[in-house]
C-alpha cells in the first residue's frame, strides 16, 4: 500500500540558512499547536529522513475539510540539505525543465509515448543537480539558446525540485490553501509543493 505525504520545498533558501530556517518554522509550527517537539521513529519517512515531529492537538487548523474525530495523521519531517525531491511515484526524473533565460521546454520524458528519461537530454541536468548538491554550485545548458543556467532557476514541472528544505506531512487530508499561503509566508521565500506516495 504504502504511506501517502503531501510537501511543501522551499527552493530559493541557501543551504547554509536553511537549518536555521527549519528551526524557526517548526518553532511556529510548535507555537500554533500544529504539532509537538516529541519525534516519532516509528517508520520512514522520506528518503532521508527517519523521524518526524508528532502532530499537536491542533493539527487540525492545518488542513482542508474537518477531518474524522478518531483520525490522527502522521508525523511532519524535516529534510534539510540540498536534495531533488520528486513527488508522485516511481521516476525520479522530471518530466521537462522550462529554461528561464528564453522560455524553451525541454522535455525529459516524453509523456505519454515514454515512461522513462531520455538520458541524453536528462544526463546534463542530472551532473548539474549532483553538482549543485555537491558544492552548491551547478548548472545545465539550454539547448535552445545557449545560455548555462543554475539547476536552482529552471522551472521544474510541478513533481520536481530542487531544495535545500522540505516539510514532509506523512498522512496529513489534504492542507488548506491557507495554511499552505501561511507556510510560504513563514519561510518567505518560493515554494513548490508536492505529494505523492512511498
Amino acid at each position: 500500500m504504502g504511506d501517502f505525504f503531501e510537501r511543501i520545498v522551499d527552493v530559493e533558501v541557501s543551504a547554509e540558512e536553511a537549518g536555521p530556517l527549519a528551526e524557526r518554522t517548526v518553532d511556529w509550527m510548535v507555537a500554533e499547536g500544529l504539532i509537538t517537539r516529541e519525534l516519532s521513529g516509528d517508520g520512514v519517512y522520506s528518503l532521508t529522513v527517519d523521524e518526524g515531529y508528532v502532530p499537536g492537538p491542533r493539527w487540525a487548523r492545518a488542513v482542508a475539510d474537518a477531518p474524522d474525530p478518531d483520525e490522527r495523521p502522521g508525523p511532519v519531517a524535516v529534510i534539510v540539505g540540498r536534495d531533488h525531491h520528486v513527488g508522485g511515484q516511481g521516476t525520479d526524473e522530471a518530466e521537462y525543465a522550462v529554461c528561464p533565460r528564453c522560455r524553451t521546454r525541454t522535455v525529459i520524458i516524453d509523456y505519454p509515448e515514454e515512461f522513462e528519461a531520455d538520458d541524453e537530454v536528462w544526463q546534463p541536468f542530472k551532473d548539474g543537480i549532483a553538482a549543485w548538491k555537491a558544492t552548491g554550485e551547478g548548472s545545465a545548458p539550454c539547448s535552445a539558446c545557449g545560455a548555462v543556467v543554475p539547476v536552482t532557476e529552471w522551472q521544474w514541472e510541478p513533481n520536481f525540485a530542487v531544495g535545500a528544505l522540505a516539510f514532509d506531512f506523512w498522512g496529513w487530508p489534504p492542507l488548506s490553501a491557507g495554511f499552505r499561503a501561511r507556510f510560504g509566508r513563514q519561510l518567505g521565500h518560493r515554494t513548490v509543493e508536492q505529494t505523492g506516495k512511498f
